[in-house]
């Protein structure tokens, strides 16, 4: 056995203390993953959805229980929606991101989303979402819908002649509009395709006022006359052509010579009983006035859109869309849109 001096033995000790400490540093993380409690989790989300310049003012109320966050709250489009569950699901700690929002005030069916694939949610099994409705703790996911894998990318066309219902989300009217008024809304049915969701419930839409007529005193009418622009997708706005929507008021018109007319001719009357001649004329002038007076006083039917409407529009082009979400759950789909 050899012997050795006590300083190379206590420089050997030293190695072995060093290794040993750089090997347990080395399998800490793996072994020992720190977890983020619920009350910090909840703050760090909140963090993340408020750091993103598209979403930070969208009203998105975070709960978490257990490592699971659940988003609700009324957002204004599906890309919000699809949005605050990526960037949710980025946030350090979180097991799962529950997409409870609604979208434009449309409930939409519920999904999951995970770490693993945050942009590949599947929708919420029947099981989970009678507990998201209750507030319940979710029951063991499905078998291998922890990082599913990404849904084929079909293409379909959407023709020209197909309609759009766009809930939009401005005050419109013929008195105080002017052409040239931008307005924006929201797709509020699903465009299905072949089965397939070509264009979402929440898409949001944006258009133009062309022309706006306030109502005259003595002839014309009021008018609105809007058209369709373009549709947001994937962070791009598609160009829409489709038939202008227009809104006409009742005009005075003819009604408005007739009631002047019947107006003179009753002063003619009055003139007559009241010695004819001179007074005739004079009758005839103050009934003519009297109707001028009140045409000049009441106008014709003004026109108004308000907020929260849900207009009708028709396509008069067709729309390439590639899209992987199948009918029966209206929610965000593929890659985007292509006009042509």
């Amino acid at each position: 056995m050899t012997n050795l001096e006590p300083s190379t033995r206590l420089h050997n000790v030293s190695r072995i203390g060093l290794a040993g400490a750089v090997l347990a540093l080395t399998l800490l993380p793996v072994g020992c993953k720190k977890t983020v409690d619920d009350a910090t989790l909840t703050k760090n989300v909140q963090s993340a959805l408020s750091a993103d310049t598209v979403i930070g003012q969208q009203p998105v109320q975070v709960a978490t229980q257990s490592g699971v966050v659940t988003l609700s709250g009324n957002v204004s489009d599906e890309t919000a929606s699809t949005l605050a569950a990526e960037d949710t699901a980025k946030v350090d700690g979180v097991k799962e991101v529950v997409n409870d929002l609604t979208v434009a005030g449309l409930a939409v069916a519920p999904t999951i989303t995970t770490p693993a694939a945050p942009t590949t949610p599947r929708t919420a099994t029947p099981a989970e979402t009678t507990a998201i409705h209750h507030n319940q703790p979710l029951p063991p996911p499905p078998t291998g819908s922890s990082a599913p894998p990404p849904p084929p990318v079909q293409t379909v066309t959407v023709p020209a002649g197909s309609d759009l219902a766009i809930r939009i989300t401005e005050n419109l009217d013929s008195e105080t509009t002017q052409p040239g008024t931008p307005f924006t809304g929201v797709i509020t049915r699903p465009v299905i395709i072949n089965g397939y969701i070509a264009i979402p419930t929440g898409a949001a839409i944006r258009g133009t006022v062309t022309d706006a007529k306030d109502a005259s005193h003595f002839k014309g009418s009021s008018l609105l006359v809007l058209r369709l622009d373009s549709i947001h997708r994937h962070g791009d706005w598609v160009p829409l052509s489709a038939d202008p929507y227009v809104l006409q008021g009742k005009g005075r018109g003819t009604n408005t010579a007739e009631k002047i007319g019947g107006g003179a001719a009753i002063g003619a009357v009055l003139g007559g009983i009241f010695g004819g001649g001179k007074g005739a004329a004079i009758g005839a002038g103050a009934g003519a006035g009297g109707g001028t007076i009140l045409q000049g006083a009441t106008r014709g039917q003004q026109v108004h859109i308000a907020s929260e409407t849900v207009i009708p529009f028709r396509l008069t082009n067709s729309i390439t869309v590639q899209t992987s979400r199948q009918a029966g759950a209206d929610a965000t789909d593929g890659p985007g849109l292509q006009t042509r």
